[in-house]
């Protein structure tokens, strides 16, 4: 075989290159994602954990006008107008605009948000349960009925659907929307005693007598990722406990959902600095049971509950588990 002369070596090697990144970015080259990755200012950042966003089959897309769950020719703006009381706008999100100055409203308002400004305004994780106990009905409530929005929410298989970009103010918690990323957990929730009878049916006995997640047939196809899936509470027994002043009963997370929390939790405060990877603590290091004042949480940086923000929630319960995210997050971003 006759080789080329030395000297036209480098030459036809810095060809071949050439040749290899040009069938690498030709046009029309799918570029699929990992299936891993979330939406930060158009951006993509991997977690570790399945995220199925709303640009993909089978996602929850809260930037459609149209009810999601509604009859085809029924679910157009006009149509929803008239037949959902309260629902007063076609969009269930706007412009994080707290602490923007005029001239960055007016830059980003259009959807032009870089990846510092946003870091700058977003330092709060807010943690929901949804009391709909699969996502499927989670969406179809806050997007379809109430005129709401979240940017995760968490399936009892341990999927993350991720409905918004993060840019966007997402409608979940109030005062806490402009500052915040919300996430909302598939879960029946904590309830009195008097109430928690309709949660606990959700959780009936095996064979072996230990309680799984059985979703009610009127709620049709759950919709899960995971085909055939079965969840099982973390805990076999309801946790009780004390929440605003209040005893509560609550079935746990599953475990899937714990594992896929954690990855999530410590990919937000990797990616946004401001958001630490701790919660809100009384004096003996326990999570704060109650609303935090207005005054302190005004400067609170980190994870925290619903019930952190308003007194008249309970989400994400007593039986939530704080160290073991708050812990396992850490541990990952060692």
């Amino acid at each position: 075989m006759k080789f080329p002369p030395r000297s036209l070596l480098p030459p036809l090697a810095a060809a071949g290159l050439i040749l290899l990144a040009g069938c690498a970015t030709r046009p029309g080259k799918p570029a699929p994602r990992k299936g891993d990755e979330i939406v930060v200012a158009g951006q993509l950042f991997h977690t570790g954990t399945r995220v199925v966003t709303w640009m993909e089959p089978g996602g929850y897309d809260a930037y459609r006008v149209e009810r999601r769950f509604a009859p085809l020719a029924e679910s157009d703006w006009e149509s929803t107008k008239t037949k959902v009381k309260g629902m007063d706008t076609p969009n269930r999100f706007s412009t994080r605009k707290g602490s923007l100055t005029p001239e960055e409203i007016e830059r980003v308002r259009g959807g032009g948000w870089d990846l510092p400004t946003l870091q700058r305004v977003v330092d709060q994780f807010v943690i929901h349960y949804d009391e709909c106990g699969i996502s499927k009905q989670c969406f179809a409530i806050l997007h379809d009925y109430r005129d709401l929005s979240v940017h995760f929410m968490l399936d009892i298989d341990g999927t993350i659907y991720q409905t918004l970009d993060l840019k966007e103010r997402a409608r979940h918690a109030t005062i806490a929307n402009d500052r915040s990323i919300g996430i909302e957990i598939a879960n029946m929730g904590a309830h009195s005693d008097k109430d928690f009878p309709m949660a606990q049916a959700w959780y009936p006995a095996d064979a072996q007598g230990k309680p799984y997640i059985k979703v009610p047939e009127k709620l049709g196809d759950p919709r899960l990722y995971t085909k055939g899936f079965v969840g099982r509470p973390s805990r076999p027994a309801p946790v009780r406990g004390v929440v605003q002043g209040t005893e509560l009963n609550q079935y746990d997370l599953t475990p899937e959902q714990y594992a896929a929390l954690i990855k999530l939790t410590a990919t937000l405060s990797k990616v946004f600095p401001k958001i630490k990877c701790d919660y809100p603590r009384d004096t003996n290091g326990t999570v704060l049971p109650h609303k935090i004042p207005d005054d302190e949480l005004a400067k609170y940086q980190g994870v925290l509950g619903h019930f952190h923000v308003q007194t008249n929630k309970v989400d994400p319960g007593p039986a939530f588990q704080w160290d073991k995210v708050i812990d396992g997050a850490r541990r990952l971003n060692r």
